[in-house]
């Protein structure tokens, strides 16, 4: 459906480490198209092989299952090299569209011919779009987080300017989906991180690409739904200098990341 499951990112050399899908800072300090301003949001081409190149490698991509995680389009797009993603929400939800960067012009020509292959039950569309589309996408996710990653160095985030998600509100089951992970994470700092809930190794899992890199997320299970809401309190607390992310999740979603 995807095609193989290959090494897809970091070819290319210059990206090795990168987390796809979270932070954009460090993308945008190792991306050698773009550079960011100090001030938030402003983000303008920068210099690629001494001059700047006249196509940015973007594509666009519409009708994703709503379900989606960069996982999957990492295996969408298996054997070309990803620099970058941003699956696009709209208050709070994730919207079916996503913005993916490539290594090169010739990698995002090779992504359109992808346009209208399956994932899963749905075919997606991949269509080209502007540099300045993506810019504003964003743009606006680091509006909406209120933060870059490096300027709190790991404090929690201010309050968001738009409405955010009542996460006591959401259903939950036993699983609950970290992010925003040291890559240097293991399971012992994430047992500690959840030391007062009597957690083993066994239930812990750390999420990886295709390429056996870590992505940055983990899924954890608890003994019970309850378990899990109570462990919500730890949300947006540190593991090193991170701050973490918890979300409610399911078995299915710890078993695609596998």
């Amino acid at each position: 459906m995807y095609g193989s499951r290959e090494a897809m990112l970091g070819s290319g050399g210059f990206m090795d480490g990168y987390e796809v899908g979270s932070k954009r800072q460090r993308m945008m300090e190792s991306n050698p198209y773009l550079t960011v301003s100090s001030s938030a949001g402003s983000f303008q081409p920068s210099s690629y092989g001494g001059g700047f190149h006249p196509t940015f490698p973007v594509v666009r991509l519409r009708g994703l299952p709503f379900n989606c995680a960069d996982i999957d389009i990492f295996k969408f797009f298996a054997g070309l090299d990803i620099v970058d993603l941003l699956l696009v929400n709209k208050n709070g939800h994730f919207s079916g569209e996503a913005f993916v960067v490539f290594a090169g012009p010739m990698q995002a020509e090779f992504a359109l011919q992808r346009d209208h292959l399956n994932m899963g039950h749905r075919y997606v569309e991949v269509f080209r779009c502007k540099k300045q589309d993506y810019y504003n996408a964003v743009a606006a996710e680091v509006n909406y987080e209120g933060m870059y990653e490096n300027d709190y160095r790991g404090s929690p985030p201010p309050p968001r300017a738009k409405k955010s998600v009542d996460k006591s509100q959401l259903e939950y089951t036993e699983i609950l989906k970290l992010r925003g992970l040291p890559f240097s994470a293991t399971k012992t700092q994430i047992l500690d991180f959840f030391g007062d809930f009597g957690l083993t190794e066994n239930s812990i899992h750390i999420a990886c690409r295709p390429d056996g890199k870590p992505t940055g997320e983990a899924f954890v299970e608890f003994a019970s739904a309850v378990e899990a809401k109570k462990a919500m309190c730890k949300d947006k607390m540190t593991i090193g200098s991170r701050y973490i992310e918890l979300f409610p999740s399911t078995a299915d979603d710890a078993r695609r990341a596998r």
